[in-house]
């Protein structure tokens, strides 16, 4: 139509006007149409501490449960998302706490991880029962467990809650610590290797 008008303003006949601006709308289509005037689409914000303190923060004044789960998350399998999506039925919010790259390296090795902490915040927040990611840089999780104060803190394996480390730090604020059902067959030790052998 500004084409049309343009043609038109230039003295230019109603037909010749006309096809030119078919001309125009046919370049503009070709070459992507508005699609193509799009800018770049922005990578996703991912929850940080201040996101992961928000959240605790809303649930408790709407008397809510924090729920918080930690790990590295390196290659997300199906147990990790049962895991998850147990430890998020718990609650009103699930907080993951994540190992940082070097905090994976420290305790994995050297050729871990395999997904660094950027991909695997992203990936574990697209999943609907996480509501943020802390990411810590401590080999174990008590520092970023003390600052976020969950009510629960939930762990997938075939020990008793007791058992776990963090048991009496989250006592120590009146929270508790709680298992869910472990998948050995899901590992991500287990995944890489077969990966290796097809790569």
């Amino acid at each position: 139509a500004a084409a049309l008008a343009v043609g038109l303003a230039a003295g230019a006949s109603v037909a010749a006007a006309a096809e030119e601006a078919v001309r125009e709308a046919a370049s503009f289509l070709a070459s992507g149409g508005v699609a193509s005037l799009a800018a770049e689409p922005e990578p996703p914000q991912l929850h940080g501490a201040s996101d992961a303190f928000v959240v605790a923060q809303q649930t408790r004044a709407a008397g809510g449960t924090v729920v918080a789960t930690g790990g590295c998350f390196d290659l997300l399998h199906a147990g990790h998302a049962r895991t998850l999506a147990a430890a998020r039925s718990l609650g009103d919010c699930l907080i993951v706490c994540l190992n940082s790259d070097a905090s994976v390296t420290r305790l994995k090795g050297e050729e871990r991880p395999i997904m660094n902490e950027q991909d695997r915040a992203e990936l574990l927040l697209s999943l609907e029962c996480v509501d943020a990611v802390l990411v810590f840089e401590e080999q174990t999780p008590e520092a970023a467990l003390e600052r976020l104060r969950p009510d629960l803190w939930v762990k997938g394996g075939d020990y008793t809650a007791e058992q776990l480390p963090e048991a009496k730090l989250l006592e120590s604020w009146g929270g508790q610590t709680v298992t869910v059902p472990y998948y050995p067959a899901r590992s991500t030790t287990k995944l890489a290797a077969a990966l290796a052998k097809v790569g």
